[in-house]
């Protein structure tokens, strides 16, 4: 296994950087949090058309590129340092993801280019009021009637919900856990209510659905093991994108550090603040470390070693964000609490990925059950 990036992955780290760093400023960022959608539909278009960003990693018989997943995470990683808003982790570290794992390849061919073309928008439903990532937290049901399956039941906290053209709904039907398609443009009976949520830069939404007719992908009862790897994919994702968030609000930190005077010297000469610094980076480094090793995994191909590597990037990666984000805020002192500060844009994203697909403590029990602890 080669542990280092090619020279085509250090330009693809500097085209998407230097894309986002015009395309998804401060500025642009607060913006879209102020937008009730949080999302730019023309942005998101460009990165499709311009960038082929949402075809990264898909195979190149549904219209993708065929990059690996070491590509996606260096796109996660430059999208987690410029907060970038909008359904770009909803639509292809979950369902796009579901979909390249299910068992059916005539699905694939009808909903994987709308993802890659930039034309559809889609999220995976899988939670609901319980919040839990686990099998045991489907209870939404799905009934083959005559007309065919319908789903009765509510999901909530579904990534970018109110957005989705698409919805993948994760049902317990009589033959165990399934997966559904949903086109939400004329599907009856569903209900897209977008929710309150502490960062704005990605939003959730509740949908209920009322006898709502889906289309069951893969064979009936089969869908749990595409979930656990879809989730496992998606964790190792988000972990590249919290490095991203935690190397961006350490860079902030290391540049007031050097501009803000106090007794006549910049603030970065004294210890208690170097020390700070010194340690933002060597946890920032750790976790880099475990959100690599996920992405390798993922390429090798190794399903234990996937588990195992998402768990353990998930459960480091979002604790260290958090950790960074507010030591970030404590350099910056009284203006890093300011609402007009960026600083609290990087400790709500933080927060908000510690949580989604699963608080650490919850990883912590998959790594356990993984390593057969």
């Amino acid at each position: 296994m080669d542990l280092t990036f090619t020279e085509e992955q250090d330009e693809l780290r500097k085209v998407v950087r230097s894309f986002l760093a015009k395309h998804s400023d401060e500025a642009e960022v607060r913006r879209l949090a102020a937008d009730p959608r949080g999302h730019d539909p023309a942005l998101w278009r460009r990165t499709a058309g311009e960038l082929g960003l949402q075809s990264l990693a898909v195979p190149e018989e549904y219209g993708g590129s065929g990059f690996g997943y070491v590509d996606l995470g260096i796109v996660f990683e430059e999208a987690g340092r410029a907060l970038l808003s909008g359904p770009y982790f909803a639509t292809v570290a979950l369902a796009a993801e579901a979909l390249l794992r299910c068992d059916d390849e005539q699905a694939r061919h009808d909903l994987l280019p709308g993802i890659v073309s930039g034309d559809t928008v889609a999220t995976l439903a899988f939670t609901e009021e319980s919040g839990r990532w686990d099998e045991s937290g489907i209870g939404l049901t799905a009934a083959n009637t005559s007309a065919g399956w319908r789903l009765t039941g509510t999901k909530t906290y579904v990534p970018d919900g109110h957005l989705a053209d698409l919805l993948l709904v994760a049902a317990r039907t009589a033959a165990g856990i399934s997966l559904f398609a949903v086109e939400a443009a004329d599907a009856q009976g569903l209900t897209l209510t977008p929710l309150p949520t502490l960062d704005q830069t990605r939003r959730q939404a509740r949908s209920t659905f009322t006898d709502t007719p889906a289309r069951l992908l893969g064979t009936e009862g089969a869908a749990w093991p595409v979930l656990e790897r879809t989730l496992a994919t998606a964790s190792v994702l988000l972990a590249a994108e919290q490095v991203g968030g935690a190397s961006a609000a350490l860079d902030a930190a290391v540049e007031y550090a050097k501009i803000r005077e106090q007794y006549g010297r910049p603030i970065g000469s004294f210890q208690g603040i170097k020390h700070k610094c010194a340690d933002m980076l060597m946890e920032i480094e750790s976790a880099r470390s475990a959100a690599y090793a996920g992405l390798w995994a993922l390429d090798a191909g190794d399903e234990r070693e996937i588990g195992i590597a998402a768990a353990l990037a998930r459960t480091v990666c979002s604790e260290v964000f958090t950790r960074v984000a507010g030591a970030n805020i404590q350099v910056h002192g009284g203006i890093g609490f300011t609402w007009e500060h960026p600083a609290h844009l990087y400790l709500k994203r933080a927060k908000s990925s510690e949580v989604l697909l699963g608080p650490p403590s919850y990883h912590r029990e998959l790594l356990a059950a993984r390593l057969g602890i």
